[in-house]
């Protein structure tokens, strides 16, 4: 290592390996570029609920390539895309927590994007929250779509409230 500024090495292997993680994250559906002289893209994501593949999540982030001050802003949208059986709700976390369904690590310096389905029982819902887990600006940016059950083989006629 004759030569080479040790912080550079680390810097650039820490670079890489965020970047090669990141790569099989999810399917990338689309990527736009903020501009000519920035190295800042908006990048979409599809992501399917792992318990729930009737359900897609698209979810929109920035990502600055050679910069550590990787943005936490980002959106979600998620929507029934595919059946939802009452077998796949009986199969998923009721809890007010939730449970985390996909988590992405966004830069070197420990922050990473998760999204947390919580089950609405009462209205029949599900509800995805995206979240940074670190604090930006005094904030943790957050987001919530949400999927109605409502026209699903999971839907309860009535509104009966399934048990926690």
């Amino acid at each position: 290592m004759k030569g080479l500024n040790k912080g550079l090495l680390v810097s650039l292997g820490l670079s890489l390996t965020v970047t090669l993680g990141l790569t099989g994250c999810g399917d990338d559906v689309g990527k736009v570029s903020l501009g000519l002289f920035t190295t800042k893209d908006v990048v979409i994501d599809a992501r399917h609920d792992p318990k729930i593949p009737g359900v897609t999540c698209h979810i929109s982030r920035i990502e600055a390539d050679l910069s550590l001050a990787d943005p936490s802003d980002m959106s979600i949208s998620c929507r029934q895309t595919g059946p939802i059986t009452a077998a796949e709700i009986a199969n998923i976390d009721k809890s007010k927590n939730g449970e985390v369904v996909f988590k992405e690590s966004l830069s070197i310096l420990f922050k990473s994007l998760k999204v947390r389905r919580i089950y609405d029982a009462k209205n029949q819902t599900l509800l995805y929250l995206s979240y940074s887990t670190k604090e930006t600006n005094g904030s943790h940016k957050h987001a919530l779509s949400t999927v109605p059950l409502y026209g699903t083989e999971a839907w309860i006629p009535g509104g009966a409230v399934i048990n926690h």
